[in-house]
């Protein structure tokens, strides 16, 4: 089970962009707040930042793991050995190859 498991390490990897983003986004709420209205002027944008910042993170860690579990796959490996029909020549043994 440890194959499919995500570090924490990955998913600071896979979001830093999103982490930066969200400073951003805080930031700029702040600047643009009024004189006096500080919160009254930010607490939605932020909060809306980070609802944003949330799906984000919980969206990466799903595909760092669906990526996992497909390099695992039992099937995805099969038919990497096995290859292509195209790899392999016919051998008319199939009815439709028949004449």
């Amino acid at each position: 089970m440890d194959g499919k498991r995500v570090s924490v390490e990955e998913l600071k990897q896979a979001a830093a962009a999103d982490f930066d983003h969200l400073g951003e986004e805080v930031v700029n709420a702040r600047n643009a707040a009024h004189a006096g209205r500080l919160i009254a002027d930010t607490e939605e944008p932020v909060r809306d930042a980070h609802a944003g910042f949330r799906e984000q993170m919980y969206e990466k860690v799903i595909r760092l793991l669906q990526s996992k579990q497909e390099a695992f796959s039992p099937s995805a490996r099969r038919a990497q050995e096995q290859g292509l029909a195209a790899d392999h020549p016919s051998d008319g043994e199939r009815a439709s190859e028949r004449v």
